[in-house]
């Protein structure tokens, strides 16, 4: 009777832990920048996972129905945290906008300026030729730099934006070039359009190296144990995907079949393993603050934001 009467206890007061954890469970709404697609794969295998629960968190992940607008939201305190990019962030700050980067999810540049093979083999060859673009904003800083280091000026090419019809425009002679497309993805997707895509990097044709995704926070009201939560939970998964890369692609499909179990996205996956940041709350300041002087520097910020401003201790 005792040692029933003890281990009723036992059970009561764990039930009364589990309670209090659940309570204490806090909630982050995140904006991803786009639909999710390979890129997100951290955070799709945290959540299927379980290691944001670990952590004590729930994630209520949202798609935008304008990827222009994550960032704003968090700046208006809409959502909690959004995916941007680490140039569009340079710019939103330097324009003032109440923003610091929480944590990094791609650490390498994505952006390409594509060609095909055979029709243009290097930069100097698109002299007088067209450059398709998704959306106008700062491409004559990346694409000018990339230019001038084959001694072309930006002058002497057609710019035409093409919406998100990249490759499409690229396969049809449309445009000569196409600037704006992922090397993940616009490249397997002509392939398998049946087209030899060539990418040229900018990281190798004068632009500063950048991280490509970062999350963003609001600089007045962000959680910062809720952060720390959630970067834990997502660097668990990250070495999860590097550890486990065909299994974890399987529980990444699980997350949605119709539409991310398709042959690109497979494709994609593959080329993005070593491009997710395997401690996303680290950072480099130098690396920001280089990348704010090159942006300074082409005229496309007017003031000139420092990274420890703006880039708070989330470890």
């Amino acid at each position: 009777m005792k040692k029933k009467t003890i281990f009723s206890a036992f059970a009561l007061a764990a039930s009364a832990v589990t309670f209090n954890v659940s309570a204490e469970e806090k909630k982050l709404t995140l904006m991803l920048d786009w639909f999710v697609n390979p890129n997100h794969g951290p955070i799709v295998i945290a959540k299927e996972r379980g290691y944001f629960k670990e952590e004590g968190i729930t994630v209520n992940v949202q798609e935008p129905a304008d990827p222009s607008t994550p960032p704003k939201l968090v700046a208006a305190n809409k959502v909690d945290l959004a995916i941007s990019y680490q140039p569009n962030l340079t710019i939103d700050v330097a324009a003032g906008l109440p923003l610091i980067r929480s944590a990094t999810l791609v650490a390498t540049p994505l952006n390409t300026l594509t060609v095909l093979k055979g029709k243009v083999n290097n930069l100097s060859e698109l002299k007088g030729k067209k450059i398709g673009i998704a959306i106008a904003g700062n491409e004559e800083a990346t694409i000018g730099t990339m230019l001038n280091t084959h001694n072309v000026d930006y002058k002497d090419v057609e710019i035409i934006n093409v919406g998100w019809a990249l490759s499409s425009s690229l396969a049809s002679g449309k445009v000569d070039a196409i600037w704006g497309g992922f090397r993940n993805f616009e490249s397997n997707q002509l392939a398998l359009e049946g087209y030899d895509a060539k990418a040229f990097f900018p990281e190798e044709h004068g632009v500063p190296t950048y991280d490509e995704l970062v999350f963003v926070a609001n600089a007045k009201t962000h959680d910062k144990e809720a952060i720390k939560a959630f970067n834990r939970a997502l660097e668990k998964a990250t070495t999860y995907i590097v550890n486990h890369p065909q299994q974890s692609w399987k529980e990444f499909v699980a997350y949605s079949p119709d539409t991310l179990n398709n042959e690109l996205n497979k494709r994609a996956w593959n080329d993005t393993l070593t491009r997710f940041a395997l401690r996303p709350s680290a950072v480099d300041h130098k690396r920001y603050d280089d990348y704010a002087q090159f942006m300074y520097d082409q005229k496309i910020i007017e003031t000139l934001p420092k990274a420890v401003d703006y880039i708070p201790n989330f470890n």
